[in-house]
């Protein structure tokens, strides 16, 4: 709890996953993914409650065994490839019985994401009275470098030829969602549903700690960053 408001924690993990199957289990660091995000999401100052959301059996078991609460069992309908990731959060909002302020949304595959993220991200939620935060990354690749190719494959600016930039130290800052922390006001992501809107406030995260897993090349790189630096404090 933070000024009052009650936080729910969320932990998306179904079975199904294609580029590295049985993902959310895959070991990385010597222990589980998802067992990652659980220690840090139980290390925070402001969670009132982390729970578990997931069809899959084994995830289930595994996640509690690492002291993640699992108060249901995700619906396989929510847990297809084609569903959007924010059914299953809306779905646990409306499926426990007690209420809570804001919800935050943190996805397994962000394993070097720390427990000091997730409460500075909450804390400058609540400080900007915002109804959504959500976390960044500094973009490696610029937009006003990229192009599109047209159907006779010649290349297009993305960004408008008016607005070309020559110089790496004039392009402008950029960011991009790093996946691992999405926070919101309850009653305003109801209605919206989704974590992201005008409103929305971004909370930065060095690009160190900004590793998404999604491929087994993430993987390598996530332990190659490991072994570097060593593993984060939860």
């Amino acid at each position: 709890m933070i000024n009052g408001q009650r936080i729910l924690g969320v932990i998306p993990a179904r079975g199904g996953s294609k580029g590295i199957p049985r993902k959310n289990l895959t070991m990385f660091g010597g222990k589980p993914l998802i067992a990652w995000t659980i220690e840090a999401g139980l290390h925070s100052r402001y969670i009132d409650r982390l729970i578990l959301s997931s069809e899959d059996p084994e995830i289930i078991t595994v996640a509690a065994t690492w002291g993640c609460e699992v108060p249901f069992v995700r619906p396989a309908e929510l847990s297809r490839d084609e569903t959007p990731g924010i059914e299953p959060v809306i779905h646990a909002i409306q499926t426990l019985k007690t209420t809570y302020d804001y919800v935050i949304l943190l996805q397994p595959t962000s394993p070097l994401r720390t427990t000091e993220d997730i409460d500075n991200c909450i804390y400058y939620c609540i400080q900007e009275n915002a109804p959504s935060c959500v976390s960044v990354c500094a973009a490696q690749s610029s937009p006003y470098w990229m192009y599109i190719l047209n159907q006779q494959k010649r290349l297009i600016p993305l960004m408008p030829e008016e607005h070309s930039i020559t110089r790496k130290q004039d392009l402008p800052p950029v960011y991009v969602l790093n996946g691992a922390i999405y926070m919101a006001f309850i009653p305003n992501l109801m209605q919206e549903r989704s974590f992201i809107n005008r409103q929305t406030i971004a909370y930065t995260m060095p690009v160190e700690r900004s590793l998404d897993i999604d491929s087994e090349v993430d993987l390598l790189y996530g332990s190659f960053l490991l072994s570097s630096t060593g593993p984060p404090c939860p």
